[in-house]
């Protein structure tokens, strides 16, 4: 996984609410065990025609969106089932912050885990980025804040846990396994 620290890029804005994870990677995608490839599966009912060529009004085809790590999305990203597979295609396509008022629970819990980093901001902030898609901001983990062109800051938080691995790109197992030595010590002292 991928330390985040700092990210600063152009926005894409999805103004929709209520995306779901079957919207953000269809289930029909879910046969893989890999995080690699799926994000040219991503929101793909939206991005292709029927006949699989890009669809040109959809806001990640287009020029503008090229390079963005920053998705604003309507309230309630990432409702629906549990699926790591959503951060896994939201990343593998570059992304990596999600900005909302609202993010579903599990996809939030999914999305830490996986090295994606979902923020909530209160409703003006929100309203200025939706008003705002291609915005060039600045999300700093160290400082928990979300940097608008302007300058001016909004703070967000991410449970201490959570902020400890995505700041040094490890997931659960991998914290675990940096500990190896000293689970092994208290095992033998406990038996």
């Amino acid at each position: 996984m991928e330390p985040i620290k700092s990210v600063t890029s152009k926005t894409v804005v999805i103004d929709l609410d209520d995306i779901d994870t079957d919207q953000i990677i269809p289930a029909r995608f879910l046969t893989t065990t890999t995080k690699e490839g799926l994000g040219k599966n991503l929101f793909t009912d939206w991005r292709y025609m029927k006949d699989g060529s890009p669809n040109p009004d959809f806001v990640l085809n287009r020029p503008e969106a090229k390079g963005a790590q920053i998705l604003v999305a309507g309230r309630n990203f990432g409702c629906g089932s549990s699926r790591e597979h959503a951060p896994w295609a939201l990343l593998d396509f570059g992304l990596r912050v999600v900005i909302s008022t609202e993010i579903a629970d599990i996809f939030f819990n999914n999305a830490l885990k996986n090295g994606f980093l979902p923020i909530v901001v209160d409703e003006t902030t929100h309203a200025w980025l939706l008003a705002n898609p291609g915005a060039e901001l600045t999300v700093d983990l160290e400082s928990s804040t979300v940097t608008l062109p302007n300058g001016k800051t909004t703070a967000f938080t991410v449970e201490s846990f959570a902020r400890y691995c995505l700041l040094n790109g490890l997931d659960q197992l991998a914290f675990l396994t940096q500990h190896a030595g000293d689970i092994a010590d208290y095992e033998a002292r406990t038996q």
